[in-house]
Parts: structure tokens; C-alpha cells; sequence
């Protein structure tokens, strides 16, 4: 049997909900939001989807919707304890280096979508020249990010590693999705 968790006090409530705010201001869903909020500011970094819909007084569903979201955007990944009845969401490690790290991919399909534009409207158009500087600047993005993640891992590494209870995942090791 799984022992319950601590609902969050009062201070960690209070966080969950500004910076889902703030997550929600930069395009995240609401409930995404709150679920990973909520699992962030968990001294654990895990919570099941109960304990997930307990603490936010919401639904299973909407916890459902929102886990599934943050798993298709490398910000929580499922997994189960052995001998666990009920899987737990948890932070990815190194979150956020994972989660920016994938974005070559989509950053090369807007380009790939953004050549298609231009020849559609047209190179010389006001619109065709448009999307070109927006397709230059997302291969601006995805070539300078390489460079910024190994940066990172610099930092991380002169600072000591990992302040997050995380082994850090070596530079370059992330998983492809290249579909």
C-alpha cells in the first residue's frame, strides 16, 4: 500500500498557483500548469494522479488531460515503483534541460513549413520576405542551442552538479525524436 503524501501547507499552495499563472501567461495550459507546478514545488518530485487531483481539488480527468500534455512536452515523465499498484508523474531530470533540449525538432519543421510558405507566396513579397526572417530565426535557435545546452552543463558542473537530487544526463545523450 502506498503511503499518502502531505497535502502541500499553505506557502507551497500559494506557489503552485503563481507560478502556474506564470506558466499560463507563456502558453502552458491551466491545468498543465497547476499539475506541474504542484509536482515541482513537491519535495519528492512525484506524485500520483490521486494525490495530483487531491491537492488541486480537481478531477481525475482533468489531471489526466493535463499529464498527458506535460509528458508529450518532456516536463514529467510516468513511471511506477516496484510493486506499486499506481503509476507517479514525476519531474524529468534535469527538467528543463530535456524539455528544451527536443525543441531542434520542432524548430526544424517550422523551418521545413516556412520554406513552403515562401515558395507559396512568393520570395519578393512583403509576406515571403516575412517568413523568411522568421524562418532565419528559428535556424538562428536551432544552432546557437547546442552551444547554450553545453553551457549549461558547464555551469552545472562548476556549481557543483545537479542542486535537484538529479544525476545529470551527459551532453548530447538526449533522445532524438526525428520522426
Amino acid at each position: 500500500m502506498e503511503a499518502a503524501s502531505e497535502l502541500p501547507d499553505d506557502g507551497a499552495r500559494r506557489f503552485i498557483e503563481q507560478f502556474a499563472l506564470l506558466l499560463t501567461d507563456g502558453g502552458v495550459p491551466r491545468m498543465a500548469a497547476r499539475v506541474f507546478a504542484c509536482v515541482l514545488a513537491d519535495d519528492t518530485g512525484k506524485l500520483t494522479a490521486g494525490e495530483l487531483a487531491e491537492r488541486l481539488c480537481v478531477s481525475p480527468a482533468a489531471i489526466s488531460g493535463a499529464a498527458r500534455y506535460l509528458l508529450q512536452v518532456d516536463l514529467l515523465v510516468k513511471a511506477r515503483e516496484p510493486g506499486a499498484r499506481r503509476d507517479h508523474y514525476q519531474l524529468a531530470d534535469d527538467v528543463w534541460y530535456e524539455a528544451f533540449g527536443h525543441k531542434d525538432t520542432l524548430l526544424r519543421r517550422w523551418e521545413e513549413g516556412l520554406i513552403e510558405g515562401i515558395e507559396l507566396v512568393g520570395p519578393d513579397t512583403p509576406a515571403g520576405r516575412r517568413l523568411e526572417e522568421t524562418r532565419e530565426f528559428f535556424a538562428f535557435l536551432r544552432s546557437e542551442m547546442p552551444l547554450m545546452m553545453e553551457r549549461w552543463r558547464e555551469h552545472q558542473e562548476a556549481a557543483g552538479g545537479s542542486r535537484a537530487g538529479f544525476e545529470p544526463v551527459p551532453p548530447g545523450s538526449i533522445a532524438r525524436r526525428d520522426s
